[in-house]
């Protein structure tokens, strides 16, 4: 104990004799060493399916309709649910690592995957039914029945979401997720060769595209075992652990708190689109705004490959005992994320309408998209101060705190005003997403208040008693079952 204290004093000592300069620099290197190749992990990904659609795009219109249905409703719901759960992941294992904690982080892995493989369980229906359920919803028949045949062909990317989610996360906690990046990459050029050969050589079809985009999925994540399991991870992966089925009341409960916060945030933009299809002219809105949230998805892996960053700095921080260090990391992972975003917002706010042109040549859907640009500006800003202050709570540990901020904010504030505006007043889809704007920069007010206002010396202490709990736990669960051997 007076060694940790001797250890944590000298550690004070040198971070005081640095400039400002010198620690920005250094708080830089150790963001940018998580945030880089999350950004990278994260456009990969996200590429994965925009590659399968337009493979799937010469196959047919009735198809490319099936599985924008399939990957915009039913796979961003099941990655809603599932990539929330597992973010209670990056609070547990970060925390443990700043601790040296390291035993606990492959237990706490297998322990989310327990939880996470249920959860996937309970999602399974709705994919193996959704061609009744969309009929009762009174999708066209032909569209159902193809979705039906696309959604079968996802299972394997539910259970694909556990293993990518809670291997990156235990991976980032330790910052190393350069083999995460390479994984990725490799998953991608892969892809797109397997999509040409079963989709475009052979003609397999939808079974082609389908079994590429698993593939896809499956290749980073055999990858990320195996770096993990032999040997790559000796520290904080020490196997396969009957601890793993033992207290696991606390990860389900602290995973369902990190599910609904992300889902409630994820979920948001789905109901925009909704919404916007009981507008005036919704052909052309909802082309327009299409076009404007696939140039925000695109910004937004930039914004949570810092979410990610954030979340292990404060995480590891805080497992160290370091407040200051906690809060400077905020503090530094913010402004960058906000001096990208800012850019970002100045090219979006002066392009306008020639941005549309890229995806689209109907003048009225670049001209809504012109119309729209302002919004679209504010929204990256805006997303990219945000997922920064998530991932701050995730590092802390404060998701059920913000999810009931997101409850408030969002569907409270954000909706009502939105329909409000966008029916009442007739500004149509721009009321609506200025009405959802304003609820995320209430939350982000909220957000930066809570995180101000914030004791984070009494956070070290929270931090401190959770691992010391949990570790004491399963000391006591090992050597029992060493006296019973």
């Amino acid at each position: 104990m007076e060694g940790d204290q001797e250890q944590k004093l000298l550690i004070k000592a040198s971070e005081e004799e640095l400039s400002l300069v010198e620690r920005v620099w250094k708080e830089s290197e150790l963001m940018w060493v998580v945030a880089a190749p999350a950004i990278f992990t994260r456009f990969s990904t996200f590429g994965i399916n925009v590659i399968s659609q337009a493979f799937i795009g010469h196959i047919g219109s009735r198809e490319l309709a099936a599985f924008s249905l399939v990957f915009t409703v039913l796979i961003r719901f099941a990655n809603g649910i599932l990539l929330g759960m597992a973010s209670a992941l990056s609070t547990l294992c970060g925390q443990a690592f700043g601790a040296k904690e390291f035993d606990m982080m492959g237990v706490y892995l297998q322990r989310s995957w327990i939880v996470l493989f249920s959860t996937a369980l309970c999602l399974l229906p709705l994919f193996v039914f959704t061609s009744p359920i969309l009929r009762l919803l009174g999708q066209d028949e032909n569209v159902a029945q193809v979705a039906g045949t696309i959604s079968l062909w996802s299972i394997p990317i539910l259970f694909a979401f556990i293993v990518s989610f809670t291997t990156q996360m235990f991976l980032q906690s330790q910052s190393k997720n350069v083999i995460i990046a390479f994984l990725a990459a490799f998953s991608i050029v892969i892809h797109i060769l397997l999509s040409w050969l079963l989709t475009t050589k052979f003609q397999f079809g939808i079974a082609g595209a389908m079994t590429s985009t698993g593939l896809a999925y499956w290749i980073t994540n055999i990858g990320q075992l195996i770096f993990i399991t032999c040997g790559w991870c000796s520290d904080t992966w020490k196997g396969f652990s009957f601890l793993a089925f033992k207290d696991l009341w606390p990860v389900v409960k602290l995973s369902l708190s990190s599910g609904v916060m992300l889902c409630l945030e994820l979920w948001y933009n789905t109901i925009l689109v909704l919404l916007t299809g009981n507008m005036e002219n919704a052909e052309v809105q909802i082309d327009a705004l299409s076009i404007c949230l696939n140039i925000s998805g695109w910004e937004m892996m930039i914004s949570l490959g810092f979410m990610a960053a954030a979340s292990v700095r404060v995480a590891n921080e805080l497992g160290k005992g370091s407040s200051k260090a906690a809060k400077f990391s905020i503090l530094v992972s913010v402004l960058t994320s906000l001096v990208i975003g800012f850019i970002l917002f100045l090219v979006f706010l002066f392009l306008r309408e020639k941005l549309a042109y890229i995806f689209t040549s109907n003048k009225d859907v670049a001209n809504a998209v012109g119309d729209l640009s302002p919004l679209l500006a504010i929204s990256i800003l805006l997303n990219s101060i945000q997922p920064v202050l998530s991932g701050v709570a995730i590092g802390a540990g404060w998701q059920s705190i913000v999810a009931y901020v997101n409850v408030g904010c969002y569907y409270v504030v954000g909706i009502p005003v939105g329909l409000a505006l966008g029916k009442i007043l007739h500004l149509q889809v721009k009321g609506i997403w200025i009405g959802m704007l304003f609820g995320t920069f209430i939350q982000t007010v909220v957000l930066i208040i809570i995180a101000y206002k914030t004791n984070w010396d009494e956070q070290v202490i929270v931090a401190r008693n959770r691992i010391n709990k949990w570790s004491k736990l399963d000391a006591n669960r090992q050597r029992i079952t060493a006296s019973d051997d």
